[in-house]
């Protein structure tokens, strides 16, 4: 028990130093956080340049906020929360809304081998990041972070069937996209 009682004291002691703004501990924020925070950025950006404003908008969110967070509970959570919120703000600057009609959309699976298995992360994300501002964001919303078509509508101002068919569509150009790397890469 008193280690853990230690831990959120410490916690609540650097999270005070934050809201102080002392530069040390918003310093020790960023470098302890940096890379994880910068994966997900990845996932939303287009390429390196947009993660990195992602993540530097983040930042400058997350320390002008560090007041709002509760000791105790996940920082990691709540930070990535806010890159999160500050990417979707990011792809809302960047890209018109556009409604693609659900009709036009069609099952993507098939009976080939998983070409994924035989890609490096690094090709998995570059193939991500070629995806339409708009499919890039359903898609990481629904697979990688887990939200329902009606969440993700309400993020991103948009309509469950359009969540819904541009998520289709997303999976069917990432699936051609981890192809054609595949064959490229000679895997």
């Amino acid at each position: 028990m008193s280690i853990s009682i230690n831990l959120q004291h410490q916690e609540k002691d650097f999270i005070e130093a934050c809201i102080a703004k002392e530069r040390w501990a918003q310093k020790q924020l960023y470098e302890d956080h940096y890379t994880l925070l910068l994966g997900v950025c990845h996932r939303y950006a287009t390429n390196q340049e947009d993660a990195m404003d992602i993540l530097h908008e983040a930042f400058i969110k997350i320390l002008k906020n560090i007041h709002k967070y509760q000791p105790g509970t996940s920082l990691i959570a709540w930070m990535r929360r806010i890159v999160i919120n500050t990417a979707i703000d990011y792809y809302r600057m960047q890209s018109r809304r556009r409604t693609d009609d659900l009709d036009t959309a069609y099952d993507v699976q098939g009976n080939e081998p998983d070409a994924i298995s035989k890609l490096t992360v690094q090709e998995i994300v570059r193939c991500i990041q070629q995806l339409s501002p708009a499919y890039r964001s359903v898609f990481n919303l629904y697979v990688v972070e887990g939200y329902s078509h009606r969440e993700i509508a309400e993020m991103l101002e948009i309509t469950e069937s359009t969540s819904r068919s541009n998520l289709v569509k997303a999976r069917l150009k990432l699936k051609g996209l981890l192809t054609s790397s595949q064959v490229h890469y000679g895997k």
